[in-house]
């Protein structure tokens, strides 16, 4: 009897030890991250937004304008898109008409299930805030302002080339975004001058009920300790997304540039996309609390070059971008 007791003492014992190996297993497995995902490479985003300042400022109707928009056409059809060229020609605010290009690159574009992401690649005609005031009406280079968005979804692009995904992905990089009315210049009011870009390809997307789960819109991604706060539309159309994008960030190590803090309600790309197409987007773009634009010294000025430019910002949106694409179920 002794005997029977123990051998089922030892029997009970090791079943325990068991389950509890198996329940150890299960929460590794369900801790474990559902795909290796690619690591963002810095230094090839940095290499894209340089490109792309090197042509110059790229304002619309100008020879910078149509040499960059042939290499970012270039370059997406070299990581394996599908590309469409989107031309129009849209007026702005002082009845300028503006020859735009809308650069729309397409992954798997038979595949309905879709994912929108998308930056701006034209730069700003005046340097509206810069305090020299004889150099207000010059193009500046929008190394910030424009070229990192796009330099960061190149190298998205590279990377999904490489390790293809399961779902479709749209990369657009929209044009004449930044030539809204300029704040030296006494002038009627006007509404939707900025984002034209978006607004066109809104009212005639490249596909006919063109339509994707989300939409995410990278500007000004790339300047040195960025912080970036939640913004105010993007918490209206899809707030889910945001608590996403942010708690990735964060569980990633980069709490200290997606601040779980709200921003203010910015006239973006993604506006215009969800006023149109009614595609929920969000807009990772830098807050800055410090300044009077909220977005930075640099902003709208001549300063906004290369050397605002840092690879660990690029680094920290690119990787998280990454892993929530990678992460999509």
């Amino acid at each position: 009897m002794i005997k029977y007791i123990l051998v089922l003492s030892f029997v009970v014992l090791v079943s325990c030890n068991l389950s509890q190996v198996k329940n150890k297993t299960n929460t590794k497995n369900k801790s474990a991250r559902v795909v290796d995902v690619p690591v963002f490479d810095a230094d090839s985003a940095y290499y894209f937004v340089k490109g792309q300042v090197d042509f110059g400022p790229r304002v619309p109707n100008s020879k910078p304008h149509e040499l960059c928009a042939a290499y970012l056409a270039d370059k997406l059809r070299g990581y394996g898109a599908d590309v469409i060229v989107q031309e129009a020609q849209v007026r702005a605010f002082d009845n300028t008409l503006l020859n735009a290009k809308n650069i729309i690159g397409q992954y798997k574009p038979e595949v309905k299930n879709r994912v929108l992401l998308f930056a701006h690649w034209d730069s700003r005609p005046f340097a509206d805030h810069c305090e020299d005031v004889s150099r207000r009406n010059e193009a500046i280079l929008g190394a910030n302002d424009g070229a990192s968005g796009v330099g960061v979804l190149l190298e998205i692009a590279r990377q999904l080339n490489v390790k293809q995904l399961d779902y479709g992905v749209d990369i657009i990089f929209f044009d004449a975004e930044d030539y809204g009315i300029p704040d030296h210049i006494q002038t009627d009011y006007k509404p939707d001058t900025w984002c034209l870009g978006s607004q066109y390809w809104g009212k005639n997307p490249h596909r006919k009920d063109y339509y994707a789960k989300y939409g995410i819109l990278l500007d000004m991604v790339g300047a040195k300790g960025a912080t970036f706060y939640q913004e105010l539309h993007s918490l209206q159309y899809a707030p889910r997304l945001v608590r996403k994008v942010w708690n990735t960030a964060n569980k990633l190590g980069y709490g200290n540039y997606f601040v779980y803090q709200k921003g203010g309600a910015i006239t973006d790309d993604h506006v215009y996309v969800n006023k149109y197409l009614n595609i929920p987007c969000i807009d990772i773009i830098q807050h800055d609390p410090s300044t009077s634009s909220s977005f930075g010294s640099y902003w709208h000025t001549h300063d906004d070059n290369m050397d605002v430019i840092d690879k660990a910002t690029l680094k920290a949106v690119g990787q998280t971008l990454l892993e929530v694409l990678y992460n999509e179920k």
